[in-house]
């Protein structure tokens, strides 16, 4: 290992062992204040605790931060978080996520979601808008242990606001250039403190960055229409209810892809003849209930998450009339969850619990071949998937010494999932050929163990060490060309980590750093099929991935906060043949999709006006960047470190609020998404510069 990479692991325990002693004294000139992030009570993972004393490497945003950052979905939250990648895929058909260069293309995640604890399973539900959010935690790293299925790369949990900790009207308006407008409206109240609900809907409008030249109108305009309700019942003073349910429809103009340039690393003009779209009705629904003892937490979870996509593609992406693709897909799931843990600091903490689901997927591809042979060809598949987990952690406080704590964890999963294709062929005179059903069934039985210890110096300060097994499950290439490609294994790995993290100088300086290193075997690959149209799935040999992450938010006062996030992510291919009769090697490749840098510099300012027609003014700005990262395996596409410079002015009398905004002030190009089909090469460019005004009212 590299001394330069030995360097923040210094840095980090050079922080912990800081703890032990009495933080310097303020200059005399200095008043000493209390300085808190938090927001909110914060209860992130399932063991119950403030994710900042917990033995996990996590970001964590808050609603003020959220609204003034522009953040409207998940793909906002790139250059904020420490190793995390959301590209811009052009669609909201799919959405890879990458933590610490684990990640997925075009299959099941390997990043967990959860909205109010409503698990979301698939990556057509990735990208949805947010609105009335409490908070977004980001957990980097494999959670396989309490959540389980496909977290290989870290957990996302988003929380809307509670009806029992926030209450009041408020209306949103927004409107910016490239014909960008947006109206959003929440009520938020309770009955008594016993009956709490929460009503929001919104419409968002967007015009679109990219002209297709073909026809001169926008590629990637989009209208999204959301609602959501939330119902809260404290039953009795230890049992309470919650009923979620949140409704999001799109209609989006697509695929703004057009030829990818190498040496340039540009991409041309979007010019196809056919309007390509993608449209999408989600629905996600939950029901919790809780139960508080003096001792221990009983919790109950019962969800159904429904999407209904179609999505229509010029599959060529040219102006001629060559081939046209028409996608549509369907998820049904229900889950339900049982959790049962200790509540107290004791000597010994515990938590059980049993998870369940079953997922019932189906897909349409027809794929008109208009330049070829006036055919269609018709493929069907299904494959539904059951799913059943037990885990269990313990933790044991004050183990040897006062401070120190070791948890260990382990879960069992056991998946089936089952496979159906029919394909037809029809040509102007009808059906050609039907052929015979292909179908398959594979079950799959893994144990995640996880390992930690960590020692707390005070309150608020601590280091650790963790060793974690993700997995991820395998499963069926449902339109493979050859037999030999139908089924793709399971990929594992292993994850160790150490960190600390702590709060110093009474509360002015908030940091965390660790240092992690990843070997995985089996990883799951997205390669190209046969024919060059389409991808499947294939395993490598074995990766592994190394890294390191250090945020710091410093408040000099109490009007400037301070902050900066960085990540490096070193992720590279030990024994991946990609072709062993061509004799093409991939081993010693960088990972495809995976940013070596990530880096947020941000700064917050506020001005007391205190007059009768303002009260203050807040000036944030933002400098992110992303790179260098390969959009293929065999590191010929590449996009360097790019950046953008984010700025909002905000204008707050009581209830209202002004917000003037823009994102991308020195107009950056770069290239969102990459990848090639057949013998061309398509990207999509980035937005450009943009501006807007928002205002909210808050009664």
């Amino acid at each position: 290992m590299k001394k330069g990479f030995l360097l923040p692991l210094g840095i980090v325990f050079a922080l912990a062992i800081q703890a032990k002693e009495k933080d310097a004294p303020l200059a005399e000139d200095s008043v000493a204040l209390s300085y808190n992030i938090h927001e909110v009570v914060i209860v992130g993972v399932k063991g119950g605790k403030d994710l900042t004393v917990q033995p996990v490497s996590a970001t964590q945003l808050f609603g003020q931060m959220i609204a003034e950052s522009n953040i409207y979905n998940l793909k906002d939250l790139n250059g904020f978080i420490p190793n995390f990648f959301m590209p811009e895929y052009g669609s909201k058909l799919t959405s890879p996520v990458y933590v610490r260069g684990i990640g997925s293309r075009i299959n099941a995640p390997s990043v967990g979601l959860y909205v109010d604890g409503i698990p979301y399973f698939d990556r057509s539900s990735f990208d949805f808008h947010l609105q009335n959010i409490e908070r977004i935690e980001v957990l980097r790293g494999p959670q396989g242990t309490l959540y389980g299925r496909n977290t290989m790369g870290g957990i996302i949990n988003v929380y809307t606001q509670s009806p029992f900790r926030s209450k009041g009207s408020t209306m949103q308006f927004s409107a910016g250039s490239h014909g960008n407008y947006k109206a959003a409206a929440s009520h938020i109240g309770n009955i008594g403190g016993r009956f709490g609900y929460s009503l929001s809907g919104s419409y968002n409008k967007t015009g679109g960055y990219i002209k297709n030249e073909y026809n001169g109108e926008n590629a990637d305009a989009m209208d999204v229409a959301t609602g959501r309700i939330r119902l809260g019942w404290n039953i009795r003073p230890q049992l309470t209810a919650y009923l979620t349910s949140a409704y999001e429809y799109s209609d989006q103009q697509a695929y703004p892809y057009g030829i990818y340039d190498a040496e340039r690393n540009t991409v041309d003009k979007v010019d196809y003849n056919a309007p390509s779209y993608y449209r999408r009705h989600l629905s996600n629904n939950g029901l919790t209930v809780e139960y508080a003892a003096p001792s221990f937490r009983l919790g109950s979870q019962t969800s159904f998450q429904y999407f209904d996509g179609k999505q229509g593609i010029d599959q060529d992406f040219t102006p001629n009339d060559a081939l046209f693709v028409t996608f549509t897909h369907r998820q049904q799931m229900v889950s339900h969850e049982t959790n049962i843990q200790s509540v107290g600091k004791k000597k010994y903490d515990w938590q059980f619990g049993v998870f369940a689901f079953r997922q019932n997927y189906s897909q349409t591809n027809d794929i008109e071949y208009r330049a070829f042979s006036d055919s269609l060809k018709v493929t069907s598949v299904t494959t539904p998937t059951t799913g059943f987990a037990l885990y269990h952690q313990s933790t044991l406080n004050d183990l040897f010494f006062e401070g120190l704590s070791a948890t260990v964890g382990v879960r069992y999963d056991r998946e089936k999932i089952t496979m159906e294709n029919r394909t037809k062929t029809f040509s102007k005179s009808g059906v050609e050929e039907n052929q015979s059903p292909v179908t398959g069934r594979d079950v799959y039985h893994q144990v995640t163990p996880k390992f930690s210890l960590q020692y707390n110096f005070t309150a608020d300060r601590l280091a650790y060490l963790s060793a974690t097994k993700g997995y991820k499950a395998g499963g069926f290439n449902t339109t493979a060309e050859e037999e030999k490609d139908r089924v793709f294994k399971p990929e594992h790995s292993w994850s160790y980590e150490a960190g600390a993290k702590g709060v110093f100088f009474d509360g002015r300086l908030h940091a965390d750093a660790s240092l992690f290193y990843i070997d995985w075997t089996d990883q799951q690959i997205t390669q190209r099929r046969a024919s060059e149209q389409g991808f499947k799935l294939r395993n490598a040999g074995k990766s592994a991935s190394k890294g390191l992450e250090i945020s710091a938010s410093v408040f000099p006062s109490k009007a400037l906060g301070l902050h900066v996030d960085y990540g490096y992510t070193h992720a590279v291919f030990k024994d991946y043949v990609y072709n062993e009769s061509a004799g093409i090697d991939y081993s010693g490749n960088f990972l495809s999709l995976v940013p070596r840098n990530t880096v947020s510099v941000a700064a917050d300012y506020t001005v007391p006006v205190n007059r009768e027609w303002l009260d203050r003014i807040k000036l944030n700005a933002r400098y992110s960047g992303l790179g260098k990262l390969y959009w293929d395996d065999k590191n010929e596409a590449v996009q360097d470190y790019y950046s953008q410079v984010n700025a909002t002015v905000s204008f707050i009398r009581k209830g209202v609020s002004v917000e003037v905004w823009a994102k991308n002030l020195t107009n950056e190009k770069y290239v969102t998404y990459y990848f090639e089909m057949g013998k061309n090469r398509f990207g999509q460019p980035s937005k450009p510069f943009s501006f807007g005004v928002d205002m909210t009212i808050s009664i």
